[in-house]
């Protein structure tokens, strides 16, 4: 017995060569007796052509929205445990290659080369800087961004620092995209002065130790 699947591959060229008339009829007010004789096909072929699409398209449909709503429960747990500053808890969401890329765009405080690699070596870094970042007022807002869970970071007067983007497969995160280039998040809100904000971040991670769990092997953001 074959899938929906293969049999959505077997429709596939002559749902694409009908594409345009379909839509015409659904946009224009074209009838199926006039895409069926454009098509050469009879009117009755044409409504079960446009039936069994739908049936494929929908059947899809509570996956994904099952898939995303699972990719978003997972980017709120791992914001609540970057919250937390602990390293070994952060590494729980982490893919071991996971990356942190960070777009900074030569306008703004990079981290490194603007790739940190790793669980250990990201884990170490968020956990450093969530607890200095919260003492001076910041405020992590999870949502989507782009479509995509993701946050966005603002300091105590509400400007926007940064967003981050999460790359999450099978329930684990693989990037973290940073966006700290000020010209790619004005569309965003009021944007902040990354630079002073990194300044008092550190100061602040000066009087107290954050992290949770120590780890030695942790890089330091460049631009300190």
């Amino acid at each position: 017995m074959r899938t929906r699947d293969e049999e959505f591959e077997e429709l596939r060229p002559l749902l694409f060569s009908i594409t345009d008339r379909i839509l015409g009829r659904f946009g224009f007010g074209f009838g199926f007796a006039e895409v069926a004789s454009a098509v050469g096909r009879s009117e009755a072929a044409c409504r079960q052509l446009v039936v069994r699409a739908r049936r494929h398209m929908d059947a899809g449909r509570p996956r994904f929205a099952a898939d995303q709503r699972e990719r978003e429960e997972l980017a709120v747990r791992f914001f609540e445990a970057f919250k937390e500053g602990a390293v070994g808890n952060l590494m729980e969401f982490l893919a071991a290659d996971v990356q942190l890329v960070g777009d900074a765009g030569g306008k703004a405080p990079q981290w490194g080369r603007g790739v940190v690699a790793g669980a250990r070596n990201v884990a170490g870094m968020l956990a450093a800087l969530a607890g200095p970042f919260a003492q001076i007022g910041g405020v992590v807002e999870p949502q989507l961004v782009n479509g995509q869970p993701g946050a966005i970071f603002r300091d105590s007067d509400g400007r926007v620092v940064n967003t981050w983007t999460l790359d999450i497969v099978d329930g684990q995160i693989q990037a973290i995209r940073a966006v700290v280039n000020p010209d790619k998040l004005r569309h965003v809100g009021p944007v902040a002065d990354a630079w002073a904000v990194v300044q008092e971040t550190n100061a602040a991670r000066r009087t107290t130790d954050w992290t949770r769990e120590e780890d030695p092997t942790r890089p330091e953001p460049s631009g300190q």
